[in-house]
């Protein structure tokens, strides 16, 4: 990965809205961009990520 383009993205990360904000305009990437932009060839475009939630049970008492 490209240093000076990580640190440079990573300036106008807006965490709050999970992306890229220049003055007034956000931007998302797609996977393919991003793929392209961090050099990761080993991302599979037509693959579903997602991370485990946590999620709360409710108990009856």
């Amino acid at each position: 990965m490209d240093e000076h383009l990580f640190r440079a993205l990573a300036q106008f990360w807006n965490s709050a809205y999970s992306c890229f904000s220049f003055g007034e305009v956000d931007m998302v990437p797609t996977v393919e961009e991003y793929t392209t932009l961090l050099r990761c060839p080993g991302i599979q475009v037509d693959k579903v990520y997602s991370r485990d939630a946590n999620v709360l049970t409710l108990q009856r008492s």
